[in-house]
């Protein structure tokens, strides 16, 4: 599937430091050790409502790992899917008496839009699940044939599960008790009173075609992918196991995180998926959670048709750590466009204070896990200094701006 346009991301003097990121699973702050290639695997949107602020704080996050392994002087493999068949989408289309591929290509060409706006580094392999039918049924036959999945065969439909005893350590990713896992399992899109089961968690790998559902041919019947199944197969298709990053909002560590690296791990034998688990907090209005449910969605789209510069939405979302549960008001975006106002001022002076301090505190910030609140103020303490003061270094502001630009992604060029 076509990706969008790159923003042009320039090269700072040196190389980067080490990145340092939060492993959810092991519960620990580590440097992640890529080699030449660094591996990033982001799960994408399911397109039926794009693309709404706790959409842009996940994926701005992990716009910043690529543009510091960038940095680092790592090539990066970044592959990012797209959930483009699921229930979601098919009852929104229903509700709305449209035609399911029409509604999820308008929502998919919209997120594109969003994401060059933004100034997003588009990931290497963009993939829809329905262009990877192929290898979801390819990776159900080996699980099938080595045990780790099997068919229910109570019930009208002979629907495909993965057992969850596949894997010696299931429940790594998140950590959570079986009880958790029920309850969060029921919520999130999971069946664990589907009779015929062997167990409550066992996760869907293949639902058989219902009437007025889209399917596709398999040894199985007919039918389409389960939600977990299609990144397990996309990322070990396109970047291979045990990769350094998987990605995602902390609304995916369970089920899906947890379940897509069970997935992988039963055909694979040994090891883990990702060599890290790297989460997004959830962005709130007004104080309070930001939901489907509660229509208080704040969409990209709207903001930049209201006017806003997408640097400022970019700014405000890095006012708070990605990884906290934070909240959007008019009083946040307002700060953040006085912040750009105030930057592309100083950056536009002849001269200014020396920046080689700035901008190397700009880069350790970034590389301990992605530390924009300290970023940010490093940036602003030169700005501050350089409109009350000036200075006489001619290359400052330009240095700067190179620095804020590669790896923040916010252009001071208005």
């Amino acid at each position: 599937m076509r990706s969008w346009s790159s923003p042009v991301v320039p090269k700072l003097e040196g190389t980067g430091p080490r990145l340092r990121l939060w492993d959810s699973a092991d519960r620990v702050l580590r440097p992640i050790t890529p080699g030449r290639k660094a591996g990033m695997y982001v799960c994408g949107i399911t397109p039926y409502d794009a693309t709404h602020l706790g959409h842009a704080a996940t994926y701005l996050a992990f716009d910043l790992v690529h543009r510091l392994w960038l940095d680092a002087g790592h090539e990066v493999e970044y592959t990012q899917n797209i959930t483009d068949v699921d229930d979601p989408l098919l009852e929104r289309a229903e509700r709305d008496q449209r035609d399911w591929q029409g509604l999820a290509a308008e929502q998919i060409e919209l997120f594109r839009t969003d994401m060059a706006a933004l100034r997003v580094v588009p990931p290497h392999d963009y993939v829809g699940v329905t262009e990877s039918v192929d290898l979801v049924v390819a990776m159900i036959e080996k699980l099938v044939a080595n045990q780790s999945a099997y068919v229910v065969t109570e019930g009208e439909y002979p629907d495909v599960y993965h057992r969850i005893t596949a894997t010696e350590d299931f429940g790594y990713v998140s950590g959570y008790d079986r009880d958790e896992m029920v309850r969060i399992f029921r919520e999130r899109g999971g069946d664990p009173d589907r009779a015929g089961k062997a167990d409550p968690l066992d996760a869907l790998l293949w639902r058989a075609a219902r009437p007025g559902e889209p399917s596709w041919p398999s040894p199985f019947g007919p039918g389409r992918p389960g939600w977990h199944i299609e990144c397990s197969a996309i990322a070990l298709d396109r970047i291979g196991f045990g990769f350094d990053v998987q990605g995602g909002g902390a609304d995916l560590v369970f089920p899906h995180h947890e379940f897509s690296a069970a997935h992988a791990q039963a055909q694979i034998g040994h090891g883990r998926f990702a060599r890290n688990y790297v989460h997004a907090g959830m962005i709130g209005l007004d104080g309070e959670k930001m939901s489907k449910s509660r229509g208080n969605l704040v969409f990209v789209s709207k903001l930049r048709a209201a006017g806003v510069d997408p640097s400022a939405i970019r700014l405000a979302l890095f006012a708070g750590h990605y990884r906290a549960d934070r909240s959007w008001d008019q009083g946040l975006l307002e700060e953040a466009q006085a912040r750009l106002a105030r930057w592309r001022q100083a950056a536009s002076l002849a001269s200014g204070p020396a920046a080689h301090d700035a901008a190397a505190r700009l880069r350790e910030h970034l590389a301990n896990d992605l530390d924009t609140p300290k970023g940010l103020a490093a940036v602003d303490s030169w700005a501050v200094e350089a409109l009350a003061h000036g200075g006489s270094d001619r290359a400052a502001p330009g240095l700067v701006a190179t620095a804020v630009d590669a790896l923040l992604g916010v252009s001071l060029v208005p």
